[in-house]
Parts: C-alpha cells; structure tokens; sequence
C-alpha cells in the first residue's frame, strides 16, 4: 500500500508519543476488559465452565479457545516427548548415520504418526500420499490440483467423518488426524507441482536431487521423497508450511554445531511466550466473551476494544508458541524454518498481515496459485483472479464455512482497495502534486492515516476469523453504525499511532 515516496523518520518527540499512547491504549483496554470478566465471572463460569487456574494465584482460566487447549493437551500428553525424541534421534543419526539421516528420520516420523493417528490413520494419510504421486506422475498441474481438492474436499463430508471418528475413542484423536491431513494435502500439492514443473527435479533447476521419470525404481524413489517430506516429524501436524523446494534443498546438508547456549534461549523465549497466552486467558476471559453476543452488546466501548486487542493478540502469541517449537527443532536440523509471525498490532495493511504472519502460507500460495495464474506480471484482470483464487483457496482450506467466505471476500477486498490506492497516489500527476504540497514527514503521516483506516477493517476481518460472523456483526453494528459519532474518531486516533508504529519498524 505504500506509495513511491521514500519514507522519512518523524522526530523523537513525536515517535515517543506514538509509542506511549499505543502500548497505554492497549494495558488500558485490556485492564477493562479484566474489569468486565471479573464482575460477570459468576455467570460466565456457569456458562462455559472457566478452569481453575493455576498461573495467576486465585485467578480462574478461560479454556474455551479450542486451538489452544487442544494443542496443549497434545503437547503434554505426547507431542513434546515426541519432538524431543526426534531431536535426539536427528543428533544421533546425524553422528553415526549421516548417509542415512533423511532415511533415519523419516522412519522415526511414520512411527511417531502411527503411534498417535493409529494404523487406519496412518493408512489413509498413506493413501493421499499414494493417489497424489501416481497423478502426478501425469505431468499435469491442472489434474493434481483438481485430485489434491478432491481430497481435501473429503475431510468435509460428512459420511467420511463419521467413519474417521469410529476409528478413536476420543474426539480430540479425530481431530489431530483432521489438522494432518489438512497440512499434508499442501505438501502433497507441493511436491505434485514441483514434480510437474520439472519432472528430473522436483523442486526447480538446480536444486533438488534429480529425479528419474520412468521405471518403478524411480517410482518408489519418488514416493521415498514424498513420504520423507510429508513425515518430516516436526512440521507434520500443524506447520509451519514450508514447501518441497525449501526443504529438499536443506534437508541434506550437514547438521550445523549448535551451542547450548542457543538451545536454552530459544527454550526460554517460547517458555515466555506460552506463559504470556497463559496469563492473559486467566486474566481476560476473551473467548467466553465473544462467544455470547449478549456480553458483546453489553461491553463498555474501552473493554470492547480490548476484546478486539486481546483476541488478535492472543492469536499472535499462540502461534509464537506453536511456530516457535518447531521452528527452534527445525533449525537444529539445519533447516532455515519461515520467520514468526509478527505482532498483529503493528500491522497497518492487509497486504502486510498476509505477507508477515503465516510467513510459510504465503510463500506456497504465491508459488503455486498467485504466481502460476499471472499474478501481477499479466495486467490487472489476472493479478485480481489469481489473488482471488489464493483467498478462496485458503478459505476452502479451512473448512469453507460462512465466516470464513465473508473473510476471505474483506481480504480480498482490502488488497484490492490498498493496491488501488498505492497506484492512484504513486500515479504522476498526483505524485507531483503531493510531493510539491506536502514535506516527507506530512506525506508520512498521511500514509499512516489512510493505514489507519485499512487497519480497522483489518481487525473487523481477523475478528469474523476468530469469533464468527456475529462478532463481526456486533463490532461493526457498535463501532461503524452506532457509534459512527462518538467511537470512530478515537479508535481511528488510536490506530493511527498503530501505524506509526508499524511504520517506523518498516523502516528500521
């Protein structure tokens, strides 16, 4: 969204004052917000049934952000003895087996998966394997994307998961082959791609071991690499994506030395992370809020907008934990893992959010929707449909449900408006105008003004995300239609400190 004008810094003064009324606006939203939980806490501890806490003294926890509770379950139960398995594993293959390390650590990650799916859902991921290999085996994009959502659709109906949830006795076992298969279909997608953009190496020129196009050897190789891809143990269940080019070129390469020092900070810091998710579920009660519209209408506006803040926030802090494991094992193999999300509170476009939080989603939409269907080399019309076609596929991704298809429409709308924008205020006769009429620092802070604007819908999309379409509702009933005269000045004012925020680390 930023115009062609190169940015300027503001003074000291002024990014001071920036600084300060962002984190005061956001310990004073989430300070009302604590306020409201604590007076409904009666009521709303009979409603979804707030756990004892253990964190805060006296303090009682909101477990009803499934994700979250989900995960850590897992977590305790045996996913973090299974990761610590796997790094020990990859240390000692890596010491007595280096030949065989991918070999090594690809039988480790099907027994893993097996020892937690169980051998019918090992099977069926086998299965999705299988059928996207011999299809790609075509040589055609368009027959392996429409076998890969033709696959994917399965998860959706209702026959299959009903049969899925016969195989366990739990419905969190379901779940966790659901999250599997869900991530193990982009792989599949990956590497199908790869391999049929370049049959003697999949992954791109000059980067992936070749790999042979006929024979059933070369058959059994290819599945060997797609199985080792798809079962590597610590991306396996929830990300982050990284795609078969990335990986394959990484993968092999020697184990790296890395210092215990490293180890425990990186330990440390997610240690941090998932104690700040913990606190702020024991003292905010965010999700059992937005789950009944009746305390969403109730909220005063200063604990609405916290709500909104918390939401996106704990967002962010819970995939730091759940990208932060990972990323830390994955390095310790020698692979470079997508960056971290960034705070969504200094995000100040859609464009932005897309581009910076799931950072490993949005490098594999663009290799292989945007840039394959045109992206933004092939005029407007193409760069719109191929952008449309990445939303709707996340959309389709997650599930497609209503919420989720007004989201995927706010966004694509948003990056729509912003690109729009940028082209108007870069075109050259406004260009001129602007920067004759307007110093640096002026054209600064009108940028963050108009980002302010994008930002707000950028929160009203991430909260129909979140919460569902009544949230969204409540939030754009409150704030756009009710309280068009008295809210919307002040929350503009504060999101455009947001964006000075977000701005100067741009420029940093």
């Amino acid at each position: 969204m930023t115009p062609k004008w190169e940015l300027v810094s503001l003074p000291r003064w002024e990014m001071t004052a920036y600084w300060i009324l962002s984190f005061s606006s956001h310990l004073y939203s989430f300070y009302q917000l604590h306020r409201f939980s604590k007076e409904h806490e009666v009521s709303l501890d009979r409603e979804v049934q707030l756990e004892r806490g253990f964190l805060i003294w006296g303090f009682k926890k909101d477990p009803t952000d499934f994700e979250w509770s989900f995960w850590n379950e897992w977590a305790w139960q045996s996913l973090l003895w299974s990761l610590i398995g796997h790094a020990v594993v990859s240390r000692l293959a890596a010491f007595f087996l280096p030949q065989f390390r991918l070999a090594v650590l690809t039988v480790y990650g099907i027994l893993s998966a097996g020892w937690l799916l169980g051998v019918r859902g090992l099977t069926l991921l086998m299965l999705h394997l299988s059928i996207s290999l011999v299809v790609a085996q075509l040589r055609s994009p368009i027959l392996s994307w429409f076998c890969s959502l033709l696959l994917l659709s399965t998860l959706n109906v209702t026959a299959f998961q009903d049969l899925q949830r016969g195989w366990y006795t739990s419905e969190d076992q379901y779940y966790l082959l659901l999250f599997s298969t869900a991530v193990c279909t982009l792989r599949c997608i990956s590497f199908s791609l790869e391999l049929c953009w370049c049959p003697r190496k999949a992954g791109g020129p000059n980067h992936c071991p070749p790999l042979e196009v006929q024979g059933l050897k070369t058959l059994i190789f290819q599945f060997y690499k797609l199985t080792a891809y798809c079962f590597y143990h610590p991306l396996f269940y929830n990300g982050p994506i990284l795609t078969y080019r990335d990986f394959s070129e990484q993968i092999d390469r020697p184990v790296c030395k890395v210092s215990v020092v490293y180890v425990l900070s990186g330990i440390l810091r997610v240690c941090v992370w998932w104690c700040l998710a913990e606190f702020m579920i024991h003292f905010m009660y965010m999700h059992a809020i937005q789950s009944n519209e009746t305390y969403l209408e109730m909220l005063p506006p200063w604990a609405l907008g916290g709500l909104a803040l918390a939401l996106v926030q704990f967002f962010y802090v819970k995939y730091l934990v759940l990208f932060g494991v990972v990323s830390l094992l994955v390095r310790l193999d020698g692979i470079e893992p997508p960056k971290l999300p960034r705070c969504v509170s200094i995000m100040y476009s859609f464009t932005g959010m897309w581009r910076h939080f799931d950072v490993g989603l949005y490098k594999w939409l663009i290799r292989y929707i945007y840039v394959p269907l045109g992206g933004s080399r092939h005029g407007v019309f193409r760069k719109l449909v191929s952008t449309a076609l990445a939303f709707g596929f996340v959309c389709f991704w997650h599930g497609c449900h209503d919420y989720l298809q007004y989201w995927a429409l706010l966004n694509w709308i948003g990056v729509l408006v912003e690109n729009v924008l940028a082209l108007f205020f870069s075109s050259r006769p406004l260009h001129h105008i602007i920067v004759r009429c307007l110093s640096p620092r002026m054209q600064r802070r009108g940028l963050a003004l108009i980002s302010a604007l994008s930002t707000a819908f950028l929160i009203l999309s991430n909260l129909l995300f979140l919460g569902g379409i009544h949230v969204g509702r409540i939030f754009w009933k409150r704030l756009f239609v009710q309280g068009w005269s008295s809210l919307a000045v002040p929350v503009v004012a504060f999101l455009y400190c947001f964006a000075q925020v977000g701005i100067e680390w741009d420029m940093r």
